[in-house]
């Protein structure tokens, strides 16, 4: 493996780790407040605030002129994240977390398969093959066990 794909790696692991944390926290938070909507709303919050201590430590200062020339879809990135918040909220404890992971992960992985695909919001193109298509059919299969499981 190249070393400098390393870190990258571990990062996501670790963030992906994150991801199973957040469903049960807003779960938890949803049932105080009595809705999922409430519980992404105050996770956003949170995270948002922990992002602008972190961004402003980093004396990181862009032009505001760069995000004129952005498209309009650039901006739905907290859309589907509030999205997925709520509904992660929501279903973790009726379907429970295993399921609610897996199932998401499949979700991701046909997304990101059509976006690789087309090549999509400026991605680089990478056709679906036969190996990618087995590598995906998989996952749906680890979905289907997870659940009956």
């Amino acid at each position: 493996m190249n070393p400098a794909m390393l870190l990258p790696i571990l990062l996501v692991l670790f963030a992906g780790g994150m991801i199973a944390l957040q469903a049960p926290t807003n779960a938890i938070l949803a049932r105080a407040g009595g809705s999922p909507v409430l519980a992404a709303l105050i996770s956003f919050a949170v995270g948002t605030i922990a992002l602008l201590v972190v961004w402003l430590a980093s004396g990181n200062r862009p032009e505001t002129s760069g995000f004129a020339r952005i498209p309009w879809y650039a901006w739905m990135g907290g859309l589907y994240g509030a999205t997925y918040v709520a509904v992660a909220a929501y279903a973790a404890p009726r379907i429970g977390l295993a399921s609610l992971i897996t199932i998401g992960i499949a979700g991701q992985i046909v997304v990101a398969m059509w976006i690789d695909h087309v090549g999509a919001l400026g991605l680089p193109r990478d056709p679906i093959s036969l190996v990618r298509l087995g590598g995906a059919l998989l996952v749906i299969v680890g979905v289907v066990l997870v659940r009956r499981g």
